[in-house]
């Protein structure tokens, strides 16, 4: 199962490494070149394919939980000053992924979608400090009537050069569902409140729509 950001370039990809695949073997003529060739070119689809897959994922609904928006390895667990939105202390959590992860966002927890903003910004390399404030990113907030408002923010990369988000304000956020994707390898912060319990430590890998990355 593929997303829906990503069927454009599977086309595009499959017709051009079929085209390939065509004058290549009219053209090249030295066996082992032409191979190799092709292994490339299939190697070049595969990743494709797997960078833009949908796996279900099987969330268990809990509104005293924030579970993880994405796929990825934990980098940052700390106090800090939210500046966007909240303006005051929360906990952050980091969750980096690698091109060969999952790109979906979702909705870390249920609720009433009460800010969205993009920000277009630089693409320096997702884990450098000032990530967070200067790239690309969009920050969303849902409010829960049980834990509170909790904020994620897609932060581009190096290498991710687009950033998809689907919520709108006053829209009902399901918790596990789709909230956005992210092209090509970048990081999801989440903001929380000081009294939650977190529940992942760093370096964890965690699963998107999945693992519990807090809880109240």
């Amino acid at each position: 199962m593929f997303h829906k950001e990503g069927y454009k370039i599977i086309l595009i990809t499959f017709v051009f490494v079929v085209g390939c695949f065509l004058l290549i073997d009219n053209v090249v003529q030295i066996t082992w070149l032409r191979t190799s060739i092709m292994i490339l070119l299939l190697f070049f689809l595969v990743m494709i394919l797997q960078f833009f897959r949908n796996p279900k994922r099987h969330t268990k609904l809990n509104d005293h939980q924030v579970i993880s928006p994405v796929d990825g390895k934990v980098v940052v667990i700390e106090e800090v000053f939210e500046k966007e939105y909240f303006k005051e202390k929360r906990l952050q959590v980091s969750v980096f992924m690698s091109p060969v992860n999952v790109h979906v966002t979702r909705y870390p927890i249920g609720g009433n979608v009460i800010f969205s903003k993009y920000h277009p910004g630089k693409y320096l390399v997702a884990w450098h400090p000032k990530a967070s404030e200067e790239n690309e990113r969009t920050t969303v907030v849902v409010e829960n009537p049980t834990y509170g408002k909790v904020l994620h923010r897609q932060i581009a990369g190096a290498l991710a050069k687009r950033i998809v988000n689907y919520a709108k304000v006053n829209d009902k956020a399901i918790q596990g569902a789709d909230s956005g994707f992210i092209k090509f390898g970048s990081r999801v912060d989440l903001f929380l409140p000081l009294d939650t319990n977190i529940k992942v430590q760093l370096n964890q890998k965690v699963r998107g729509g999945e693992t519990v990355i807090a809880e109240k």
